[in-house]
């Protein structure tokens, strides 16, 4: 079991580079092009395959270590990048988001090259019905901001707006609900763990942060002058604050999250 764990984990790896190359070749090559869909699809598929073999290895849903939530977060944004393309049929964003995933599968072989081969009994304040789905919105909200940032970035690159801009509103709008129902479902669940709904915890506070910068974002979004270039700037420095929540926080920063 701890061979395929590593052998779908590398080759996720694998085939989001080769996907990544093949998107930025593919501006100028249709053939490149027409591959790099396939074989992001194809890394999804790895992808899920490696978190069905952590779920066999270790008899839970993969959602508990930095590892497992790194190897979700980046599955559900290739995957939510895969339906954009194909309700947009624009794919010029592929090799920035498909770089994303890559950035995100090779931080777990560098930073917890281990944490997906052990397995070790939950703590107890983890052994909550609250944990699916405290878990698994922030990889929904995560994956998404994931893909806005790229569309964001190559919005960006370009000299004048397109539907670009609209659908980068539409997926944080989704991300952004996720997101409130994360710290929701959080704050329900600290009660019930440590007696208080919040507690200023870093992981909770830079959450609260993050989700400020986007509510600031929807609501700047509706003068004109806040559309475009500066909008997505905006959009930008949340995802630079998404991660830091995970990465800055988890792995920096002492806190009650400090276990993930």
């Amino acid at each position: 079991m701890i061979l395929f764990i590593q052998l779908f984990l590398y080759l996720s790896l694998l085939l989001y580079t080769l996907a990544a190359i093949s998107y930025f070749v593919g501006q100028q090559n249709v053939i490149f092009s027409n591959a790099a869909f396939k074989i992001s699809a194809i890394g999804f598929v790895v992808n899920l395959l490696a978190l069905i073999m952590r779920i066999l290895y270790t008899g839970r849903l993969p959602l508990v270590n930095g590892s497992e939530f790194i190897l979700s977060f980046a599955g559900f944004t290739v995957l939510i990048y895969l339906w954009y393309e194909v309700k947009s049929k624009v794919n010029s964003a592929g090799g920035v988001v498909m770089g994303i995933a890559v950035i995100l599968i090779a931080s777990i072989i560098i930073l917890m090259p281990n944490q997906l081969l052990e397995t070790h009994p939950l703590m107890p304040a983890l052994k909550s019905p609250w944990l699916t789905s405290h878990v698994l919105t922030a990889v929904f909200a995560y994956a998404g901001f994931a893909v806005a940032a790229g569309l964001a970035a190559i919005e960006l690159l370009k000299n004048k707006e397109t539907k670009g801009n609209s659908w980068i509103y539409k997926i944080n709008s989704f991300s952004f609900a996720m997101l409130t129902l994360t710290i929701v479902l959080g704050a329900i669940w600290a009660e019930q763990a440590w007696g208080r709904y919040w507690s200023w915890d870093p992981k909770e506070t830079w959450a609260g942060v993050t989700w400020i910068i986007y509510a600031l974002y929807f609501h700047l979004h509706k003068s004109r002058k806040w559309q475009g270039k500066r909008a997505n700037i905006m959009v930008l420095a949340g995802f630079i604050l998404v991660l830091f929540t995970f990465f800055g926080v988890n792995y920096l920063i002492l806190g009650l999250h400090s276990y993930a």
